[in-house]
C-alpha cells in the first residue's frame, strides 16, 4: 500500500496509523525472538568452548570429598620407614606434630608386629621385612611386599576403584583411612574431626589440659603461671603460627589502609583539575581524564606484577598497586561530585572577600566530603579484600599465608583457618566502616 493509495483525510491517518503499529509490532516480536535466540546460540558457544563435557569427564569427586574433609579434620600419620624401619607417629605428618619417644596413639599397639586398628573391622598390621598386612571387611587380606623401590602384592590386575597400584605406588581409600604403600614408605592416615594441635602443641606442657586446669587448677608448668604459659604456647603455636597469622592479617589490612588513603590524597587535588567548573584549560583537563583512564583501566593485579618487577615483593608492592588503580577510580569519582556542588554556597563565602582557595576550602570542600568520605570508606572495604590476593602475588600479608598452605596440597585445615580469617576481617572492616560513616557522615533514618 502506498501513500497514493491510502489518500488524505481522518481515514487515511488511521490506515498511516495502522501500518506504522503492525511495523512496530513486527519489530517487537523480532526482538523477542532474536534475543533469546542469541542467547541460546551464546550458550552453545560456551559449552563447546569452555569443553565442559570434557571437564566433566576429567572431575575426580573423590579428590574434592578428600579436599573437603580435610578441612574440618585432621589426619595422624602411622609411616614406616622401609630403609630403617622406624616407626613415626606425627599429626598431619609434620615434624612439629611428631609424638615424643615412646608415646605413640592409643588405636596403635604391638611391638614387634605394628597393628594399626583404623575402626570399623579396618586393619593394618607392619610386620617384619617390609611387609604389610591390611584387612579391609569384604575384601581378601591384602598382602604387601617393599623390595627396594618395588612393591609386589597379591592384588589382582581387576581392583576396586578405591585402590590404584603399581610397582612403585599402592594407594587404598577406605571410609576409616587411607594407605599409602611405596619402595621406600609405608603410611597410613586415620582421620579425626577437628583442627588437632590449634592450642598447643605436643611439645606444650598445657597440651591435653582443660581450660578449667589452665585457669583455675595447680600450675602445670612450674616456671610460668597457667594462663601466662598458656597464652605464650598459643600465641607460640609452631604448626598453626598464631603470631604469623596475626602479623599477616595486620600487613593485608595496612595495604588496604595506605593503598585506599594514598589514593583519595592525590585524587583529591588532581580532580580539581579534571572538574569543568574548577579547570577552564581544556587540554589540561582532558589530559587529567585520560590519565585517570589510564591508571584505572590496568587492574591492580596487573600492576602488582608490574611494580614487584621495580621494587620486589612485599606489602609496600600491594599497596602502591592499590593506591594507583584507585587513584584513577577516586578522580574520576571525585571530579564528578564536583561537577555537582551548589553553585550558591560558593558564592555566599566569595560575597566574604574569601580568596579562590578559601572559596574551595569552605564552600566546595564542605559539599562534597559526605561523598568523598563514602567512597573512602567502601573503597576502604573492598581493598581489604583485594589486598589478600595481590598479597597472594606479591609476597606479603595473610594472602601468601592461604597460597603457602594450598600450595602444600596436605594443609588444607589451615586454607579453611585463612579463610575463616578473612571473612572476620572483611566483616570487621565492614562494621568499622558503617562505624566511621555514622559517625563522620551521619546517618538517616
Amino acid at each position: 500500500m502506498t501513500a497514493t493509495d491510502i489518500g488524505t483525510g481522518p481515514q487515511a491517518d488511521l490506515t498511516q496509523a495502522k501500518v506504522q503499529a503492525d511495523g512496530l509490532f513486527r519489530r517487537k516480536r523480532l526482538i523477542g525472538f532474536s534475543v533469546p535466540a542469541i542467547i541460546a546460540i551464546y550458550f552453545v558457544y560456551i559449552f563447546f568452548a569452555f569443553d565442559l563435557p570434557g571437564l566433566a569427564q576429567r572431575a575426580n569427586l573423590d579428590n574434592a570429598v578428600t579436599l573437603a574433609s580435610d578441612s574440618w579434620s585432621h589426619k595422624v600419620h602411622v609411616t614406616r620407614d622401609n630403609r630403617s624401619g622406624a616407626i613415626t607417629y606425627a599429626v598431619e605428618g609434620e615434624r612439629k606434630g611428631t609424638y615424643p619417644e615412646g608415646n605413640r596413639p592409643d588405636w596403635v599397639s604391638g611391638d614387634e608386629v605394628i597393628t594399626i586398628d583404623l575402626g570399623g573391622d579396618h586393619i593394618v598390621r607392619y610386620l617384619s621385612d617390609n611387609r604389610t598386612e591390611i584387612e579391609i571387611p569384604g575384601f581378601p587380606m591384602i598382602e604387601v611386599q617393599a623390595e627396594g623401590r618395588s612393591l609386589t602384592s597379591n592384588l589382582p590386575e581387576d581392583v576396586p576403584d578405591w585402590i590404584s597400584t603399581s610397582n612403585r605406588r599402592i594407594g587404598i581409600t577406605t571410609p576409616e583411612g587411607r594407605i599409602t604403600l611405596t619402595g621406600a614408605r609405608t603410611e597410613v592416615f586415620n582421620y579425626f574431626p577437628g583442627w588437632e594441635l590449634f592450642w598447643f602443641t605436643l611439645d606444650s606442657p598445657y597440651h591435653g589440659q582443660s581450660f578449667a586446669t589452665i585457669l583455675f587448677g595447680d600450675r602445670v608448668d612450674p616456671d610460668r603461671s597457667n594462663i601466662a604459659g598458656a597464652l605464650s604456647d598459643w600465641w607460640n603455636n609452631a604448626m598453626w603460627r598464631h603470631k604469623d597469622v596475626a602479623w599477616a592479617i595486620g600487613e593485608t589490612i595496612l595495604m588496604a589502609f595506605l593503598g585506599t588513603m594514598g589514593a583519595a590524597i592525590i585524587a583529591l587535588p588532581l580532580a580539581f583539575v579534571a572538574a569543568k567548573r574548577f579547570s577552564p584549560i581544556m587540554l589540561l583537563r582532558a589530559a587529567t581524564r585520560r590519565f585517570f583512564d589510564f591508571v584505572r583501566g590496568v587492574d591492580a593485579l596487573i600492576w602488582t606484577v608490574v611494580l614487584a618487577r621495580a621494587f620486589g615483593p612485599g606489602p609496600l608492592t600491594g599497596a602502591l598497586a592499590i593506591l594507583i588503580t584507585d587513584t584513577g577510580t577516586f578522580g574520576k569519582i571525585f571530579s564528578e561530585a564536583l561537577e555537582n556542588v551548589d553553585q550558591k554556597q560558593i558564592e555566599g563565602v566569595a560575597s566574604t572577600g574569601a580568596k579562590p582557595l578559601q572559596r574551595y576550602r569552605f564552600g566546595v570542600i564542605p559539599q562534597v566530603v559526605p561523598v568523598l568520605l563514602a567512597q573512602i570508606l567502601y573503597f576502604l572495604e573492598s581493598n581489604t579484600r583485594s589486598a589478600t590476593i595481590i598479597g597472594a602475588i606479591t609476597g606479603g600479608g595473610i594472602g601468601l599465608m592461604l597460597t603457602q598452605a594450598i600450595q602444600t596440597q596436605k594443609d588444607w585445615e589451615e586454607v579453611a583457618y585463612y579463610i575463616v580469617l578473612v571473612i572476620a576481617m572483611v566483616m570487621l572492616m565492614d562494621w568499622v566502616s558503617g562505624w566511621l560513616r555514622g559517625k563522620l557522615i551521619g546517618r538517616k533514618d
